[in-house]
């Protein structure tokens, strides 16, 4: 939804006002991502930038390119879900997958954007040559999504929807490579940008920068749904996906416009390689030469790394070891994100089903997604400065990792509460026939009542004047013969019904006899997206002419029903009827009824007086009850979740890593969001779980247990100063190279004696 990994700023430490402001965590995470090597900025370019306010005028340029590049990366996102589902024609665990494999690319590619920008074409050039593969992306998926591309006979619906899905991937790729690729670098290109004597301004850019990456976002979760909901097309009107696509990718443009225009102002620092590569060999040679030297006849060493001693100094493989025993405890995380995640995509869909009349406000589905990220900014703040505060004063070592198992406690509770509104929604969900069943409602047209009799084994139904049933269920082959009685007459119906499907039988007694239709329905599933369906019956003497709203129902004849027609849900509509007999032509109105959300509704036609057309309304399918405001909770639960695991997991990981070496450890936690979205993959294939609330209680039993794992591991963890072991490091080096001084001086006081 947005999509959303939602987190925190982390300043400098030591930085005036250093505290954590709220914004989503994948947000955060990529921000920290490209913060990499940032407190050892290398030698910048010569020639002296342009200032404003004291600040470098290049780094409002990377602001705006920033506050576009979100916008239109968590605008599409918005509404991916929804496109697969409704355009794609994809059932919800394709859906699912896909959105969820997309994820994961994006965030698998950061590693590769850090190597090319690093080891190649360094940060500029790598944000402007994977900035064009990204609008590319963008533009291609807002072309995959225009009905009319392949709809040639213009019925409303692509005649090769293959050519779409392809498109549709090649545009996600696209985007994945661009967005992933420049996250390591734009927040860094703008560190880059500073003198080493405004540091301060430097910590005032990266909240401006944060803001940007918040605003940006939450913008487009909220208008890209909008746009979405409305209709467009050239020859036939279809939910404006081009649209909702289309502004991402236009703002996607002017990010990549704006950053270039720029380029003359900017300090641009030459890639002086990447300690992730070093990282990599130390370890593979550590790995090699254990190997080789397996035997018992070589002693053993404190710890497998310093097998890398022949080759790398002290220092890298104490570094080293210090970044892997945290990274050890990154193992169990991506389960946590494998449910956070599930905001733009399972609970997504399940706000479809839900009703989102917020009285003068109808919120869309994919907006819901918005709360997160509305709710982080109110609860960081008051978790610091209360929730915090009152802990430490109740004398509870409320340390990291114990608020990371927290956090993960949270999620898990977050899906139980998301498990419980999904029953509440499959109580509403309609009852459909099974095999050997078949599904019958009974609409009374007369003015008098009328009995229907199925059989012996089955009890009579009477139904009064102008009324209807709902749906019963019965074996198909206890309805082979009908008994229809109204008004001292009884006819005998015989009709074959199929099984598996729903029928209406309208029944209207006339001074000639009982006139009576037997209508198949053709509806087998709810109406998605809150729409509703309409159908007409003729209960005129005479052929009427129906139109509701701007679309034209046809000429229904007497006792007699339309097709069914779909409708935007929560809005009324104008209802026409247009008679012609020899005498004149009748016309008459009325307004409909606000039909909610997701129903399907038979209207019957009954008369024309002086105060307009008289309707009544005989319900197929219930609207949505279960309002949209149920999330809520889930959605604030998980939010709390959020701040004390993302938050904390990234100071943590923050204040564990050397000097040189926070950037790998950023690039772990994006990884552990990757690995994440990829076992939503795994489980949700896997359990083949028919009911949604069953597969949310499957995710939280599964995050419960990692939770337990989590916090064994995090029992037996030793904190340490990462700055302390590089000052016993530099004490040691000192020493030897004094010790070294001195045999060289004793040696060379020999040779001279000699």
């Amino acid at each position: 939804m947005m999509s959303r990994q939602s987190s925190a700023v982390l300043l400098p430490r030591g930085a005036p006002g250093s505290r954590w402001l709220g914004q989503p965590s994948g947000k955060m995470v990529m921000a920290l991502g490209r913060e990499r090597n940032l407190m050892q900025l290398a030698a910048k370019s010569k020639g002296k930038s342009v200032s404003c306010f004291g600040y470098p005028l290049s780094i409002f340029f990377i602001v705006i390119n920033e506050f576009c590049e979100r916008f239109s990366y968590y605008g599409m996102r918005a509404v991916l879900v929804l496109y697969f589902k409704y355009f794609l024609q994809w059932d919800d665990n394709l859906s699912t997958a896909i959105y969820h494999t997309f994820v994961a690319l994006c965030y698998l590619t950061p590693i590769l954007g850090a190597l090319i920008a690093d080891s190649w074409l360094g940060k500029f050039k790598t944000i402007v040559y994977l900035s064009v593969v990204y609008t590319i992306g963008q533009a291609v998926i807002s072309v995959s999504s225009i009905n009319d591309l392949t709809d040639h006979n213009h019925d409303g619906s692509p005649d090769n929807i293959s050519v779409h899905i392809a498109l549709s991937m090649i545009g996600l790729i696209l985007i994945a490579l661009g967005t992933g690729g420049i996250k390591p670098c734009v927040s860094a290109f703008g560190g880059d940008q500073f003198d080493d004597d405004q540091e301060k301004q430097r910590t005032k850019f990266f909240s401006i920068f944060y803001l940007s990456i918040n605003a940006g976002s939450l913008l487009s979760t909220i208008i890209t749904p909008i746009l979405r909901a409305q209709e467009c097309g050239i020859h036939s009107k279809q939910r404006c996906y081009p649209l909702a696509f289309g502004v991402p990718a236009a703002l996607m443009a002017v990010a990549l416009v704006v950053f270039i225009i720029g380029s003359g102002m900017y300090k641009k620092v030459k890639p002086q390689g990447n300690i992730m590569i070093q990282v990599s060999k130390c370890i593979a040679f550590a790995i090699k030469n254990r190997f080789r030297h397996r035997s018992k006849q070589y002693p053993k060493r404190e710890h497998w790394l310093d097998w890398a001693s022949e080759k790398y100094d002290k220092r890298l493989i104490a570094q080293i070891k210090m970044v892997l025993k945290v990274l050890f405890l990154y193992i169990p995380l991506p389960m946590f994100w494998a449910l956070f995640d599930q905001q733009g995509s399972r609970w997504t869909l399940q706000a479809t089903t839900m009703d989102g009349n917020f009285g003068a406000i109808q919120i869309q589905p994919d907006q819901m997604q918005t709360v997160n990220p509305i709710l982080i900014v109110i609860m960081v703040p008051v978790v610091d400065t209360v929730v915090y505060p009152l802990i430490k004063k109740c004398k509870i070592n409320f340390t990291p990792l114990r608020k990371i198992t927290v956090g993960m406690f949270l999620a898990s509770l977050a899906f139980i509460a998301a498990a419980l509104v999904q029953v509440q929604i499959d109580k509403t969900l309609p009852v459909f026939p099974a095999a050997g069943q078949s599904q019958i409602k009974i609409i009374n047209l007369g003015t008098a009542n009328a009995t229907v009799s199925f059989g012996s084994s089955i009890q009579n139904v009477t139904v009064m004047p102008r009324q209807s049933t709902g749906y019963m269920t019965y074996e198909t082959s206890q309805l082979q013969s009908l008994n229809v009685t109204s008004g001292n007459k009884t006819v005998i119906v015989h009709d074959n019904l199929t099984e598996g499907n729903r029928h209406t039988l309208a029944v209207k007694s006339t001074v000639t006899g009982l006139d009576i239709t037997l209508l198949p329905d053709n509806v087998t599933s709810k109406p998605e997206e809150g729409n509703n369906l309409i159908r007409f019956i003729n209960n005129f003497p005479d052929a009427v002419n129906i139109t509701m709203g701007d679309t034209f129902f046809g000429t229904v004849m007497p006792i007699s029903a339309s097709n069914y027609r779909l409708f935007p849900g929560g809005q009324k509509d104008n209802i026409t009827v247009q008679s012609r007999t020899s005498q004149q032509v009748m016309l008459c109105s009325v307004t409909s009824k606000a039909l909610g959300f997701g129903s399907a509704y038979t209207i019957v036609l009954n008369e024309c007086s002086k105060d307009g057309l008289k309707v009544t309304y005989s319900e197929d399918i219930a609207p949505n009850t279960v309002h949209m405001a149920w999330q809520i909770p889930q959605y604030f639960i998980l939010t709390c979740a959020e701040v004390v695991f993302s938050v904390t997991g990234l100071e943590f990981s923050y204040s564990q890593a050397p000097s040189n070496m926070k950037a790998l450890l950023q690039a772990g936690w994006l990884l552990t969001v990757a690995v994440g979205n990829i076992i939503v993959l795994i489980v949700a294939g896997a359990s083949k779980l028919s009911e949604q609330w069953a597969e949310y209680v499957l995710f939280a039993a599964l995050l419960l247990a990692v939770c337990i794992i989590f916090a064994i591991m995090a029992y037996f963890y030793t904190y340490v100063d990462p700055n302390e072991i590089e000052a016993q490091l530099d004490e040691e080096e000192k020493k030897e190279v004094e010790k070294n001084q001195e045999d060289y001086e004793k040696q060379a006081e020999a040779d001279s004696q000699m």
